[in-house]
């Protein structure tokens, strides 16, 4: 690693390497600054100029007030029970078939609703949307393209298209009839309270059960926390007996 000196701040060097540990415990937004030259050179000044004042304060004997005693016994309280949580928790590792083991017994935590990707063009008027719909079923125009030109919702922008969605994300009138629909087939006009809609129905996927890879990750951060958990609490009750 680069261990080239910086600054030197009352006798002490000041290196690349101390830069690098600062940064570290940046904000993940401002780390993203750090591919900019000038943003490295604006934080390296932030932090020599961290050491000049540290520097000032034990010059005016700050460290002997009761002030930074009481914020000193803080810290050390607050980084010792960090330390405590990586070390109780540096050993507890959740493999592969600790996953399958856990998703072959839970199978129905991992139940995916029934779902439909559907278009839809949005209008205020009842009559205008019957003669759009007659339009797109005599092949005068798509539906997409009609979704472009007159859907008052945003999704008109994207030939009214509405992505995957299950039941309870939709208004109930929007809902019952998309959930109805065969596909390929414009229904509607459906009222609701936002206006009038015709509905197109992409495509239709039944409940199922997520399959193993696709839930794996998840299955293993949950049984992650859950042994971070139990190990927490068996420590915090032997500390409990031990100490209090």
């Amino acid at each position: 690693m680069n261990n080239d000196v910086i600054a030197v701040v009352a006798g002490n060097e000041i290196t690349e390497t101390d830069f690098a540990a600062f940064t570290k415990n940046l904000p993940a937004q401002q780390q993203a600054y750090l591919q900019n030259p000038e943003a490295v050179a604006y934080f390296k000044e932030q932090f020599v100029a961290l050491h000049l004042f540290a520097e000032y304060g034990r010059e005016e004997k700050l460290t002997e007030t009761e002030e930074f005693k009481a914020i000193m016994k803080q810290t050390e309280r607050d980084v010792l029970s960090q330390l405590v949580m990586q070390k109780i928790f540096k050993d507890i590792q959740i493999t592969d078939e600790d996953a399958q083991t856990y998703y072959d017994a839970n199978k129905e935590k991992f139940q995916k609703p029934e779902t439909v990707s559907a278009k839809h063009i949005l209008m205020d008027t009842e009559d205008t949307l019957e003669t759009i719909k007659k339009d797109i079923e005599n092949g005068v125009i798509t539906f997409e393209d009609a979704a472009k030109e007159n859907s008052t919702c945003p999704s008109g922008q994207k030939a009214g298209d509405l992505g995957e969605f299950g039941r309870g994300q939709m208004v109930k009138e929007f809902e019952d009839a998309a959930f109805a629909a065969k596909i390929g087939e414009v229904v509607g006009p459906v009222k609701t309270q936002f206006g009038y809609h015709l509905i197109k129905v992409e495509k239709r996927s039944d409940a199922a059960i997520a399959p193993f890879t696709d839930v794996k990750e998840n299955v293993k951060n949950t049984l992650l926390r859950e042994k971070q958990q139990e190990a927490y609490n068996k420590t915090l009750a032997q500390l409990k007996e031990k100490y209090c």
